[in-house]
């Protein structure tokens, strides 16, 4: 096993820069084979940056967002406009305050993301209907199913998966000795975490699907991160303890700052 790229640049903006270009050749690669591409994205703080290239010239007017296809690898269970969503940052940021008469959110000066593109979990509806985050992530599952994704071992496999790394290592919603790592379904309810924050539910795809992903981008940045990442990076292998070790696979590029790598072994 060879492991995955590692970049390090000067700072967090460099690092957005670089990730947002990643992503953009990939959903251009993508498209360009496949008629579609299908990008599972992130959140928190690191995607905020990502997103404010992405929608600004010049990738915004490469990237042929009509055939673009957005996932969440996970989510907190509460509504899609709360401040601890995943989705908020992509809201605020790609897509406009509000939706046109075609059914398209008008996006980055003219340009326009299909609304029927976007796949997030739906926990806000499931809130009101007074279901638990289970049936959000068994709708998402039945989604994902019915999406024309190629398989493998019966996972779907997304062209790209963008993802963070917590501080004690877990990566989507999969917190050290999660029963995600041992599950065959293909999203799961998380219980609330006590040991992190925020201490929401949660509801995460399988950690599987990074395995299969002809993409994996991790980005990491920050000072906070460099005692997290000198474990997932070292030489002890023990995913069970830092989930985050499952997307430190070949082919994989982790993008991270001089303060996230300080603490690695050149």
């Amino acid at each position: 096993m060879s492991g995955p790229a590692i970049e390090v640049v000067d700072s967090p903006a460099a690092g957005a820069a670089l990730a947002a270009e990643r992503i953009a050749r990939a959903l251009q690669d993508a498209v360009r084979a496949r008629g579609r591409a299908d990008w599972a994205t992130s959140g928190g703080s690191t995607p905020v940056g990502i997103y404010q290239h992405l929608s600004a010239p010049p990738l915004v007017d490469a990237i042929p967002w009509a055939g673009v296809h957005v996932w969440w690898g996970d989510d907190r269970y509460v509504p899609r406009d709360h401040p601890a969503s995943n989705v908020k940052a992509f809201d605020d940021i790609m897509l406009a305050a509000s939706a046109d008469e075609e059914g398209t959110a008008g996006t980055n000066g003219g340009r326009a993301i299909p609304l029927e593109n976007l796949h997030p979990f739906l926990s806000g509806e499931a809130i009101g209907a007074e279901r638990g985050a289970a049936s959000v992530a068994a709708a998402l599952s039945d989604e994902l199913r019915a999406a024309p994704l190629d398989q493998v071992d019966g996972w779907p496999v997304f062209d790209l998966i963008i993802v963070g790394v917590g501080a004690d290592g877990h990566v989507l919603s999969v917190f050290p000795g999660s029963a995600a790592l041992d599950s065959d379904q293909l999203a799961l309810a998380i219980p609330a975490p006590t040991h992190i924050q925020p201490h929401l539910e949660r509801v995460t795809l399988n950690p599987a699907v990074l395995g299969v992903a002809r993409e994996v981008l991790v980005a990491a940045f920050g000072a906070d991160k460099a005692p997290v990442l000198a474990n997932v990076l070292g030489p002890e292998r023990d995913p069970r303890r830092w989930p985050a070790q499952l997307a430190a696979r070949d082919g994989a590029t982790w993008i991270l700052d001089t303060s996230s790598a300080a603490q690695l072994d050149r």
